[in-house]
């Protein structure tokens, strides 16, 4: 059997499968709080007590680089080694590999009732196929196909500088860099981020805060959901600004990845918090941000675009690339 795994900062998902099955049909699956356990063979330890079932071999997808079979988590204070949990649990074989590589993989098995479009595009066959997604971080990932079937490959651009695209973004970027820290993508577009960027925009103004709404965010351990919860019930002009300026920073960096990787077989979004947000993706700011690329605009404009609304991709992923190592 093998034990498949999705490592979030924030939430972890794993699941049992019988070799040959599909890495959609789990013996056993569960959803556990990361920040409850000090690594994960604790997280393991506790997940197969709920279980009579003991898996051979292991795959994770962890949500930072894996470097020969070692990845320190960077929303985490956790290493994960394969060769520590293979020694802690009498496994035969562990493989840790990205968690967007993994949500990639997942890409080719989705089916239409897990995706949103989001741009129609016209896709190219076999072309390549960029993966964006935003949650307590933000990934990026790429398919390429190698002629037999799409191959995925882990990124960490979501740590590259942020690049402002209009004259709000500016003084966001300038106010966050005065502090004297790195302003990555990852800094405005993550669940964090979408924390800085309400932030920014209560000081600049852009609408009242709420008694309620203070309330709530004062108590949240994560003020991204109040904020998106909020915007979308229309209870605060502050919260719909600040999704609306998330969904065009993470369009103008997916028209950024959907470049550098020449993603004419699409771009996909995935992450925690997209599926949240698809009213405000669909309101036209985020394709707008996608596509202004000058000379390239045309380019983008035909690269079909889709949301991610199934939760389990990285699992599926991950599932699929243990199951296929049998």
């Amino acid at each position: 059997m093998l034990l498949a795994g999705d490592i979030g900062g924030t939430k972890s998902r794993l699941a049992i499968f019988a070799d040959g099955s599909s890495p959609r049909e789990p013996l056993a699956e569960g959803v556990l709080p990361s920040a409850r356990f000090a690594g994960v063979e604790p997280l393991i330890r506790e997940f197969l007590a709920g279980t009579d079932l003991m898996p051979e071999r292991v795959c994770l997808a962890v949500a930072g680089p894996v470097i020969a079979g070692r990845a320190a988590l960077p929303n985490l204070p956790w290493i994960a080694d394969a060769g520590l949990l293979r020694e802690a649990f009498g496994f035969w074989e562990v493989t840790l590999l990205n968690d967007l590589a993994a949500t990639a993989r997942a890409v080719p098995l989705l089916k239409r009732a897990e995706l949103c479009p989001l741009a129609a595009g016209e896709p190219a066959a076999t072309g390549t196929i960029a993966l964006i997604a935003p949650g307590t971080g933000l990934g990026e990932a790429f398919l390429t196909w190698d002629g037999g079937r799409y191959r995925e490959h882990p990124s960490e651009g979501g740590h590259a500088d942020f690049a402002p695209g209009t004259p709000l973004e500016a003084e966001l970027l300038a106010e966050l860099g005065a502090a004297g820290d790195h302003v990555s993508y990852e800094a405005v577009c993550s669940g964090p981020g979408l924390g800085r960027l309400y932030r920014f925009l209560r000081r600049q103004g852009a609408g009242g805060e709420p008694p309620g709404l203070a309330a709530r965010l004062a108590e949240a351990a994560d003020p991204a959901p109040v904020i998106v919860a909020a915007a979308l019930a229309g209870e605060s002009p502050l919260c719909v600004s600040t999704v609306r300026l998330f969904a065009a920073i993470l369009g103008a960096e997916a028209g950024n990845l959907a470049l550098k990787t020449l993603a004419a077989g699409g771009v996909y979004l995935g992450g925690g918090i997209v599926p949240r947000i698809i009213p405000v993706l669909e309101e036209g700011g985020f394709l707008a941000a996608f596509r202004r690329k000058g000379r390239m605009a045309d380019l983008l404009s035909r690269m079909p675009v889709y949301a991610i609304v199934d939760p389990r991709a990285a699992l599926i992923g991950a599932a699929d690339r243990g199951l296929a190592a049998a």
